[in-house]
């Protein structure tokens, strides 16, 4: 009963970073000449996405820093989500800062170096392959936003972590295309693969726990 209601009070502070998150994404998106949506799922859904969210990891974890910490990085990918969701791009003001704590925090892994190496190396992988893909299809198939994110999320999560993050992520993002193709019964039809990047980042470090 203790741990329900430890995740009940947490989803409650979850809500009031939700709110927070969506406020500083107006703000942002008017920061980058964009017109923020004030459709219901843009306004409501970073502060039910967040509750949901921190609900879950409170439960699963307790109080204690590691929540603390890990719900940072929760709101992070939740802002991620609904921002590219809506404008197709991903904030350097938000991952910036994030890489750097993600940074910090993985120096104190054993070994130190792994977190750093991860990040790099997922990173170049995916420039990579935003470089063939434009190559290939003359279009941007994957945008540096989705570089830095993996890059981000390889700081975050680990070698084999993050692997498993970006499986979920490309699962997750071949289920909505199908699912695109066949109600525009078009293959012209495009998505963002960031959210689904942040999905797939939001399963494993809950997994990690």
């Amino acid at each position: 009963m203790n741990q329900i209601l430890v995740a009940a009070g947490w989803a409650l502070v979850g809500v009031a970073a939700g709110w927070f998150a969506r406020w500083g994404s107006v703000r942002l998106a008017k920061l980058e000449e964009l017109e923020p949506g004030y459709k219901a799922w843009q306004v409501y859904g970073p502060p039910i996405f967040a509750a949901l969210l921190f609900g879950i990891f409170a439960y699963g974890l307790g109080i204690g820093p590691t929540l603390i910490i890990d719900s940072l990085f929760v709101l992070v990918l939740v802002q991620v989500i609904f921002f590219d969701l809506e404008h197709r791009l991903i904030l350097d003001r938000v991952l910036f800062p994030s890489m750097a704590l993600a940074l910090v925090l993985s120096l104190f892994r054993h070994p130190w170096w792994a977190g750093i190496a991860t990040g790099l190396g997922a990173g170049l992988v995916f420039l990579f392959l935003a470089w063939l893909g434009a190559a290939i299809f003359r279009a941007e198939a994957l945008g540096f936003g989705d570089v830095k994110l993996v890059l981000f999320m390889g700081l975050l999560l680990g070698p084999l972590p993050v692997l498993r993050a970006v499986f979920y992520g490309v699962f997750l993002a071949g289920i909505v295309a199908v699912a695109v193709i066949v109600v525009q019964r078009s293959l012209k039809g495009t998505i963002a693969y960031g959210p689904y990047l942040a999905a797939g980042a939001l399963i494993v470090l809950f997994q990690l726990h």
